[in-house]
């Protein structure tokens, strides 16, 4: 069988156009939203008013007001949320699990599986198009991001479970984009890992791109010169002797970063084939123990990553909200699976003393 190829999510970190406009010296004194009309065609008023509200658009360097004139020869950096094309979304009745909704966003549970976004091959059964059903159902239409984005303002990998924002309008989805731009956003991951990290904690600063000999997979640039730069913190939970949980924080948004990380210090995702964690990377070479982590994959057959936690400042009450979600059911029967293994090799080793 050929390689089914895994569908690359848009990662956190490049959620926003960057558009670098050179005012000319001879410009009119003209309010800055409306040269932004003239000048940006396919963008609306409403999205550029917002940028500007929400700190995205720079004159010279420095934040300015919507009602701001340009004179001539500045600079403008504007930063805005990307549009993707939903016209030919068909919206599906797929149910959401539904952690927190108020009339701005909500945050919502995301099986493993489910692909989050449309792409190549796969038209169907994402989240988008169970949001363009649950939308369709919405009274509140004073939106146009349901039509542009369906609110979408970060993802998760296919096979990862867990919490994602949702945002109900274009003000909310540009102020939630500048959060994960600026690398406010609080995100915490649950990882199971071959092997025990040490030292127990850290932070994993180290530049990622595409692989250049394996477009599918995301890879680390030691030299620090290629790629995008990311960090991530990690913290030893509990040890199971050969696998350990692990919790990271995230400080930036790469595509893969948890997975390439913590492959680059030496501890993969268990079960992740993508990055070399689907072998027996350690442990005994004793049929019986290769037969129990035969059995975990089959349990968990993916790889064990779970996005636990979410904080961010709620960009219409400015009251800063947090979201905890405990791993789904198999993920959670897996970690049994190993105390049970780590609390049983303990006995062996009390009674051989």
């Amino acid at each position: 069988m050929s390689e089914v190829p895994e569908i690359f999510e848009l990662n956190d970190d490049e959620n926003l156009d960057e558009i670098s406009i050179e005012v000319d010296r001879g410009q009119s004194s003209i309010r800055l939203d409306h040269f932004l009309v003239t000048r940006l065609p396919k963008v609306s008023r409403n999205r550029i008013q917002n940028a500007i509200a929400a700190g995205l658009v720079l004159v010279n360097g420095k934040q300015i007001k919507p009602s701001y004139k340009i004179s001539g020869a500045e600079t403008i950096l504007l930063r805005i949320p990307k549009v993707q094309d939903h016209s030919e979304i068909i919206p599906e009745n797929i149910p959401l699990d539904v952690i927190y909704e108020d009339s701005d966003l909500m945050v919502i549970n995301k099986p493993p599986g489910m692909i989050v976004h449309p792409a190549q091959g796969v038209y169907s059964g994402t989240l988008v198009n169970a949001l363009a059903y649950y939308f369709q159902g919405q009274k509140n239409q004073d939106s146009h991001v349901e039509k542009e984005r369906f609110g979408l303002v970060h993802r998760i990998d296919k096979e990862t479970s867990g919490l994602l924002v949702v945002a109900k309008s274009d003000f909310v989805h540009t102020h939630l984009a500048k959060q994960f731009f600026n690398h406010t956003i609080e995100r915490e991951y649950l990882a199971l890992v071959w092997g025990e990290p040490n030292p127990p904690f850290g932070r994993i600063e180290a530049n990622i791109g595409r692989d250049p000999s394996h477009r599918q997979r995301q890879f680390v640039f030691a030299d620090g010169l290629s790629g995008k730069e990311a960090a991530t913190n990690y913290e030893l939970v509990e040890s199971y002797y050969y696998t350990s949980l692990v919790k990271c924080k995230l400080e930036t948004g790469r595509t893969h970063q948890i997975r390439v990380h913590l492959k680059f210090i030496g501890h993969p995702l268990f079960n992740d084939e993508k990055y070399g964690g689907d072998t027996i990377l350690k442990g005994t070479v004793f049929n019986k123990y290769k037969q129990f982590v035969l059995n975990c994959y089959k349990l968990l057959p993916r790889f064990a990553l779970h996005a636990r936690s979410l904080g961010f400042i709620h960009p219409v009450t400015l009251k800063k909200i947090h979201f905890e979600l405990e791993p789904p059911e198999d993920f959670k029967l897996l970690l049994d699976k190993w105390r049970n293994y780590t609390n049983s090799r303990k006995e062996l080793v009390e009674t051989d003393e």
